[in-house]
């Protein structure tokens, strides 16, 4: 009989699969330094594409119009905030680092300690103690350190340029998704089918439904706490009220929670003696603290089905492993392969049979055996 299959050529697989991965590799390194800014720019556009289409029937129909609106929000959004920040931080350190570089910081008299009742007039003693027995020494040795650490922190500015740099091409890839989404999206799902058929074009479906629940769910909540409380700051009379609402976003983004920056203000507005004003922001941090157990969870499920502890579980292990675009990475991950499990699992019925039933039946097969 004869064998009409014909031989593998070893070498020529292995040299064929050597070569595509030669290309791969060559083309991720080109394409390298954009990769960063489309990741943002696929994520900001799936989870806003509705409002784009919203925005097109209000405008008569015209993508031109709608995307030319949506990149004036995504700059008040992305650029505006990121100018008012950098802003915040050259007015807030400009005295620290002057008196540091100076040779004049000197420890502080703490004279608030005198306002907590029962210990605070041993406090106050204890302090300046320690200072008439060389508190002065102690911060001359310490002060090389807090010049370095400032240091370090003055070196990260290098890094604003390359944000901004980022940021620019977002807006570039945004405007280009925009303008082309369909198209894109109908690319990705082609590519998804050829790869694994039905399965894949549901793992692209849902991973877009998964973005945009994070971004609902998560992002939208850590926005409204943090603006919410930002306000409650700034009325209240808390210094450095727009760098410590950037830094209630990001504590929020990371489901610490905003109480983490209110509670120290609002410790400082009963020490320096502003108990009205400290009682009010401490109101309005309770409200602004449980606004996110009210409001993500009916934005999750207005963005895709999934389990609450599985989109929190992806926003704080994604955030931890790749950083700030593990936001979306982790929920995306975590959405797309608990669907194919599950879809996996069903394609079989759930046992019917009692557990005692199984049970005995295998201790018979085992006896007989």
């Amino acid at each position: 009989m004869v064998d009409l299959r014909q031989s593998r050529d070893v070498p020529q697989v292995m040299l064929s699969v050597l070569f595509l991965a030669i290309m791969i590799i060559a083309c991720l390194w080109i394409v390298q330094p954009f990769i960063l800014g489309f990741a943002w720019a696929g994520t900001v556009v799936i989870a806003t594409w509705p409002l784009l289409l919203r925005l097109q029937r209000l405008l008569f129909g015209r993508r031109s119009l709608a995307v030319l609106v949506m990149m004036l929000l995504l700059i008040l959004l992305f650029i505006v905030p990121v100018a008012l920040l950098v802003n915040s931080l050259v007015d807030s350190s400009g005295p620290v680092i002057h008196a540091i570089t100076t040779g004049s910081m000197s420890p502080p008299d703490l004279a608030w300690l005198h306002s907590i009742p029962l210990v605070g007039e041993k406090l106050y003693s204890g302090w300046h103690n320690l200072l008439d027995m060389g508190g002065t020494a102690i911060m001359a040795k310490l002060r090389p350190y807090v010049g370095a650490t400032t240091t370090w922190f003055v070196g990260q500015a290098a890094h604003i340029g390359r944000f901004m740099l980022h940021c620019g091409l977002m807006l570039l890839f945004s405007a280009l998704l925009y303008w082309r989404g369909e198209q894109v999206a109908q690319g990705i799902r082609h590519f998804a089918v050829r790869l694994a058929a039905k399965r894949g074009d549901a793992a692209v479906l849902l991973a877009g439904q998964a973005i945009r629940a994070v971004a609902l769910g998560v992002v939208v909540t850590a926005l409204v706490q943090a603006v919410l409380g930002g306000i409650g700051l700034a009325i209240s009379g808390v210094p450095y009220a727009t760098l410590l609402t950037v830094v209630m976003l990001m504590t929020c983004l990371i489901q610490i929670g905003p109480l983490l920056v209110l509670v120290p203000a609002i410790i400082w507005l009963y020490w320096s003696g502003d108990s009205t004003w400290g009682t009010v922001l401490l109101v309005w941090s309770c409200v602004v603290a449980t606004l996110d157990n009210f409001i993500r969870p009916v934005l999750i499920r207005m963005g895709a089905d999934l389990p609450l502890i599985l989109i929190l579980s992806g926003v704080i292990g994604g955030l931890i492993a790749f950083g700030m675009i593990g936001l979306f990475i982790g929920p995306v991950l975590l959405a797309v392969s608990w669907r194919l499990f599950s879809a996996w699992v069903n394609e079989v019925p759930e046992p019917t049979t009692r557990a005692e039933d199984v049970l005995n039946d295998e201790q018979n097969s085992q006896a007989s055996s």
